[in-house]
């Protein structure tokens, strides 16, 4: 039986010790918890008291199917993709309550890191937030719906958000589009441009992450 509503890829503190902290990763469209756990497996030697939970998606990926998708791809209907993306919250939000009720570690412990889409969930999950989480980190994402979005921003926890300048997957006029949401909502973000980087997570932004992650987690 699952320890948590979504399968999930968990690696526990190198430290051997109860965690202190948690950094969630959300995979991409298509891909699963074992596919961004290579980024954990990174950064743990350096977040030795941290616990790096990577789950599946609820779905499975409707072009790939040994993958698994936050939301359909598959009709480019805003208001669709609005409606998925609200349910994926919703699995997402049950599991961060499993997460804290297993660890006792809270919103302000817990960096929420996403590729692509699961960039998208991270932000949309972090701003709804009532309470503040510690960070978040996002590669190759943007914002769901910013319109849909604006109203329902509770908390502004700090953002850093990479994308390649080749990307072609979610081109980079999202990141602009992006810096210029929270531009207009008066909260300042941190972003880096890869150079001739395409929809991927470079070894410059992994370890960039995993600066801004441990001055944010290890304060």
């Amino acid at each position: 039986m699952s320890l948590f509503c979504l399968d999930t890829t968990i690696i526990q503190p190198i430290s051997g010790q109860k965690p202190k902290n948690a950094i969630l990763l959300l995979h991409g469209y298509g891909g699963g918890g074992k596919d961004i756990s290579e980024l954990a497996n990174y950064w743990k030697r350096f977040l030795p008291d941290t616990i790096f939970l990577c789950p599946n998606a609820p779905e499975q990926c409707s072009i790939n199917p040994l993958g698994f998708q936050w939301f359909d791809l598959t009709k480019d209907q805003e208001d669709y993709i609005i409606e998925q993306s609200i349910k994926a919250e919703k699995s997402i939000n049950q599991f961060l309550n499993e997460i804290k009720n297993k660890y006792e570690i809270y919103e302000q412990k817990i960096c929420l890191s996403g590729f692509s889409q699961g960039c998208m969930m991270a932000l949309n999950i972090a701003l709804k937030s009532e309470q503040k989480f510690n960070c978040v980190v996002g590669f190759s994402g943007k914002i769901i719906s910013r319109k849909n979005l604006i109203n329902q921003i509770k908390s502004k926890p700090k953002i850093f958000l990479f994308h390649g300048d080749k990307d072609l997957v979610v081109p980079l006029t999202n990141l602009l589009e992006t810096k210029e949401f929270f531009f207009k909502i008066n909260h300042k973000i941190k972003t880096k441009i890869l150079k001739n980087c395409e929809h991927n997570i470079p070894i410059e932004a992994s370890s960039l992450a995993l600066e801004y992650i441990k001055k944010n987690l290890y304060i």
